[in-house]
């Protein structure tokens, strides 16, 4: 079969898929059902093996965006990867990619998220080292070692939950009542714990721009709906779990430092990838946000519209990137509105989405959570990271928009690049509808009856007021250079494009500590005593006896010799005492 043709045969697969699970979503809404579908694949001997799969309203609408984005990131993948040797291996492991990530989303038990979850960490390996060199192996290392870390606690989560004698969570809502209150904690706290690794909340937040070395449609694939969102869908699953526990205070404190901290890494940063992997980094820490503060179905509301822009935003870097033979750099980028005017009007769009630009996605989902945090009784000092976070938004979205469009242009031969790669242009199209009345659209679906949000009008219009103090910002920041060079010194500046040292402490400083450790454990007892005592020791001892024994097979009349020699002087020293 044609590569093409398979391509394009997976990409429609997918958007039929899409449409069907999106109706059957609307079905269990409206009739506020949920249904379970068991499939027995064999029995031996009495023993059972079934897979079970939930279809709730929140399943469905979850796997019909994943459907509805990995279509168009297959139909966008058909040019990107034109070129690449092994384009059909990589429409293969993105397609697996996609099953993990449905079989997540479906299982009602801990044992079928499991199998989903860790089939994710897996897939992203693959997906992230795709590129065979030193920097993709390095990126893909952290991420699945800080992957592990999240499989752990779901292992012990597993076992935690064997006292009830089921793997389901489903049935039970009233946690009070199944566990003690040191249980209760404990297991709250490994569920937060795994949420926050697949997530990259503080201090699990380095892996997140080091998966950016996969190429650009994973990484439309990844930082939208599937890896990335896979622990906030977690933690609202398990929300009647967490509820009223210590570790969502916890968890509220470290999503707002985690917000923080992306936005002013980005404003430092001049890869275009990474730019917008450190803005998904930022938006993941307002879902976490969300759910913390009680709110987990907003939390999910927020999830769905992110996953439409920031697939957008991701594809239009990739045409950018993909025309300029791989550049990433924005300071050699400006004037692509120039050559790109179709793909360049939908990344701005998808800017002013993740803004919070009224009417767009982003607008619905994120100014509900900033107005319902304003009303809600909260520290201080965690209202004011949000407010700076969003305010952060505005001047890394207005700085990547100025630099790689406002600026003149960098290549002085970039005049030849057109928009004229329609199968990389036509799946954005999708997207960007999508991006403009999908916020609409889900916030009548998901909430039926407005929330009722009692506030000032000068508090009521806080996120807008932030958005546009973003943007005066950053063009402070941007035309004004002297600001930006007196502002931080040069350690203060490190300090934030380093994300406060979390990839040092995530890789520097652990190799620095484990691999001499490592080295003289090695030396010392498994190249040394051990070796000696051990099989190496055992050896060489056998080895002595064999030429002993050899040497008297070989001269049989010196051995005998030798042994009547031996025996008369026995007998002699017997017959002495």
């Amino acid at each position: 079969m044609n590569i093409v043709m398979f391509y394009h045969i997976i990409s429609v697969s997918f958007y039929f898929l899409s449409l069907g699970v999106f109706i059957l979503g609307l079905n269990t809404m409206m009739t506020q059902v949920s249904m379970f579908f068991e499939f027995n694949f064999f029995c031996i001997n009495s023993v059972t093996l079934s897979g079970t799969f939930l279809v709730d309203w929140i399943s469905c609408f979850f796997i019909s965006i994943v459907l509805f984005i990995s279509a168009t990131v297959v139909l966008y993948s058909w040019s990107y990867m034109y070129h690449d040797l092994w384009s059909n291996r990589f429409i293969l492991i993105v397609a697996m990619f996609v099953f993990t990530m449905i079989l997540l989303i479906s299982s009602p038990n801990l044992i079928s998220i499991l199998l989903g979850w860790d089939g994710l960490g897996l897939v992203s390996y693959a997906l992230v080292i795709y590129y065979q060199n030193s920097k993709s192996s390095a990126a893909g290392m952290l991420t699945a070692l800080s992957n592990r870390i999240g499989d752990v606690c779901f292992l012990l989560s597993i076992s935690w939950w064997m006292m009830l004698g089921d793997y389901s969570f489903l049935p039970y809502f009233q946690w009070d009542k199944l566990f003690d209150l040191n249980s209760l904690m404990i297991l709250s706290f490994v569920i937060i714990l795994a949420g926050m690794t697949k997530s990259a909340q503080i201090p699990f937040s380095s892996w997140l721009p080091a998966a950016m070395a996969a190429p650009t449609p994973v990484s439309a694939l990844v930082h939208s709906s599937t890896l990335v969102t896979a622990g906030v869908y977690l933690l609202i699953r398990f929300y009647p779990l967490l509820d009223g526990t210590l570790m969502l205070d916890v968890l509220l404190c470290l999503s707002a430092s985690t917000m923080f901290m992306a936005g002013m890494a980005a404003i430092y940063e001049y890869d275009l990838k990474k730019v917008i992997a450190l803005s998904t980094l930022s938006q993941l820490g307002i879902m976490m946000f969300s759910v913390s503060m009680g709110f987990p179905v907003l939390a999910f509301f927020h999830l769905i519209m992110h996953a439409l822009f920031k697939a957008l935003l991701f594809l239009c870097a990739g045409v950018f990137i993909h025309q300029m033979n791989g550049w990433q750099d924005i300071r050699k980028m400006g004037g692509v509105s120039l050559s790109f005017p179709l793909t360049s009007s939908y990344f701005n769009m998808a800017n002013l989405a993740l803004c919070g630009m009224p009417f767009l996605a982003g607008f619905y989902s994120k100014d509900a959570i900033i107005e319902l945090a304003l009303m809600s009784y909260m520290n201080s000092f965690v209202l004011i990271l949000l407010i700076i976070s969003t305010i952060l938004t505005g001047v890394y979205s207005f700085r990547l928009a100025y630099f790689s469009m406002l600026m003149p242009p960098g290549f002085m031969g970039m005049s030849k690049f057109l928009d004229e790669d329609t199968s990389m242009i036509n799946p954005m199209f999708f997207l960007g509808v999508c991006g403009i009345v999908g916020g609409t659209v889900f916030s009548w679906l998901i909430f039926p009856y407005p929330i009722l949000t009692i506030l000032p009008v000068y508090i009521k219009m806080t996120a807008l007021i932030c958005g546009c103090v973003g943007i005066f910002l950053s063009m402070l920041f941007t035309s004004v250079s002297m600001v930006n060079n007196f502002l931080f010194c040069y350690m203060t500046k490190n300090f934030i494009v380093m994300m406060w040292f979390l990839p040092y402490l995530s890789g520097h400083l652990i190799s620095i500590c484990s691999l001499p450790l490592g080295k003289m454990v090695s030396s010392y007892l498994d190249q040394g005593w051990l070796e000696k005592t051990g099989a190496q020791g055992f050896y060489e001892k056998l080895l002595k006896m064999f030429n002993i024994i050899i040497i008297l097979q070989k001269s049989s009349m010196k051995s005998y010799f030798f042994l009547f020699i031996c025996s008369l002087f026995l007998g002699l020293v017997l017959m002495w005492f």
